[in-house]
């Protein structure tokens, strides 16, 4: 359990395994490639909610943190998750895989 929120640590998100993982990660076990993963995972979403003016940060390798400019925040237990909190936070719902949004990201790479 976590001692922050409360909440259960029990259930892992497909986007934290790799190709030869279980269903079980192991404290220590691969962890710095699965945090660098959860790194680089978050940079590129931000590329996505920096157009809505939203912010994701990674939290303690187990969650993450929605934030937008007026210091609202959720937590977002994984990134399958991540999409209906982006529209709670923002009020409306946003389609991170439009035309228009990855001719911005590319334009921005």
């Amino acid at each position: 359990m976590c001692i922050f929120c409360g909440d259960f640590i029990a259930n892992v998100h497909w986007t934290e395994f790799k190709e030869d993982a279980t269903s079980e990660i192991i404290v220590g076990d691969l962890q710095r490639s699965r945090q660098q993963s959860r790194i680089e995972r978050v940079q590129f979403i931000n590329k996505i909610l920096v157009l809505y003016q939203l912010k994701l940060t990674e939290w303690n390798g187990s969650k993450f943190i929605l934030s937008d400019l007026k210091g609202n925040t959720s937590i977002v237990h994984d990134l399958g998750t991540l999409w209906a909190e982006v529209e709670k936070l923002n009020g409306y719902a946003i389609d991170p895989l439009s035309a228009d949004v990855m001719e911005k990201i590319m334009i921005a790479n």
